[in-house]
């Protein structure tokens, strides 16, 4: 059996990059005194590029058979591209690197996604057991992250975050090529299968769920400073979230075995509109904005770990990776970055309350969507 540890390895990189992104990257924005339309543009880049890199790079990787290839190729372009961030502080200077580095950084994480699903398909629990290794790599870099900032200062987090990219970039060397077990009959075309309702629900689940967290990546941080909360606090409330994803993660084999995936879909988007409601009325108490945080575990982990587990039974093993990039195209891409600029839209007429609120709403519809179409079960059925 092939090691897993490679894939274990990718993971713990990539999130500690994310650890220090997510959190801080709209505080050094704001730093520059952009607006909060300038921050939620720039901030949606990463989830802009999901739009139309990972189903380019999904196709190239499914057709070639070079999956390992573009994953160190993309890799390595993307930290060069992100180091050139720090040399200007200028809007557009920021929006072109950025724009050039997430094109090359969103090619990667489906791929290895595919992989990874594809090795772990006779136990899918095992997927979350090596997936769990991206959020340690969160958690330490969103514990540290404010505290390394308060010493070096804020003008020096692209020069963190570009060095965390060159790490993601010596992993990806060690991924290794997967090779799918050839079979006699070739796959049917992939729009046989995205055709289907319970596939279109799933991406349209996907896609609120993305959604109601776009606003969250962009505009968290700021809220939490807007209530006085300080860079330490705000890194521990991030890691907070992660640190109860992990546990769900450790927890997904057992998890599966009991529910179904369509169970733990409905289940996520409860969740979401929970969270979202407690971040828009509750984010000055601290005791309800981490009950807010303790839901990520629900809001992204559950969520992420039942789409892989839908997308890798729904698609055929030839079209996994095209799949997969059309999952990221969808929530990430499409949702997360509709969401985070929407939220830009909203968030200067009231902050937390109204952004957060449609947030949400978003997540609410994404439970209708769920309880019509993808009809969940208690027992799992596989």
């Amino acid at each position: 059996m092939q090691s897993l540890l490679p894939f274990a390895g990718f993971y713990f990189t990539y999130f500690t990059f994310q650890g220090m992104f997510s959190p801080f990257w709209g505080l050094y924005l704001e730093s520059l005194s952009f607006s909060a339309l300038q921050i939620s543009v720039l901030m949606a880049l990463s989830t802009l590029a999901r739009i139309i890199a990972p189903g380019f790079w999904g196709w190239l990787a499914d057709k070639s058979g070079q999956r390992r290839n573009i994953i160190v190729t993309t890799s390595i372009l993307s930290a060069a591209s992100f180091c050139l961030v720090g040399l200007h502080n200028g809007f557009w200077w920021i929006f072109v690197s950025m724009a050039v580095s997430h094109f090359f950084w969103a090619a990667a994480l489906p791929l290895v996604e595919a992989s990874t699903a594809y090795l772990t398909r006779a136990q899918p629990g095992r997927y979350s057991r090596v997936r769990v290794w991206g959020s340690i790599g969160f958690v330490c870099l969103a514990l540290t992250g404010g505290y390394l900032l308060d010493w070096l200062g804020i003008a020096a987090t692209p020069w963190i975050v570009s060095a965390l990219l060159i790490g993601v970039a010596l992993t990806a060397l060690k991924v290794p090529e997967v090779k799918l077990a050839s079979r006699g009959k070739p796959a049917g075309p992939i729009w046989d299968t995205l055709k289907k309702p319970a596939v279109i629900a799933l991406f349209a689940c996907c896609f609120l769920q993305a959604f109601a967290h776009g606003p969250y990546y962009t505009f968290y941080s700021l809220g939490l400073k807007q209530f006085g909360y300080d860079k330490a606090a705000v890194g521990v409330l991030w890691a907070l979230g992660v640190v109860f994803e992990v546990g769900v993660f450790m927890l997904m084999p057992r998890i599966m075995r009991r529910f179904s995936l369509e169970a733990l879909m409905l289940a996520s988007l409860l969740a979401a509109v929970l969270r979202f409601g407690l971040i828009a009325a509750g984010l000055s108490l601290p005791a309800l904005a981490a009950a807010a945080q303790a839901l990520h575990a629900l809001t992204y982990a559950l969520h992420h770990a039942s789409a892989i587990g839908l997308i890798n039974r729904m698609f055929d093993e030839q079209h996994h990776g095209r799949a997969q990039g059309l999952y990221i195209i969808a929530s990430f891409g499409l949702g997360g970055s509709g969401g985070g600029l929407v939220g830009g839209l909203v968030w200067p007429h009231g902050g937390v309350l109204p952004t957060f609120a449609m947030s949400a709403g978003a997540a609410l519809a994404g439970v209708f969507v769920c309880l019509r179409w993808l009809r969940p079960k208690r027992q799992a059925c596989q």
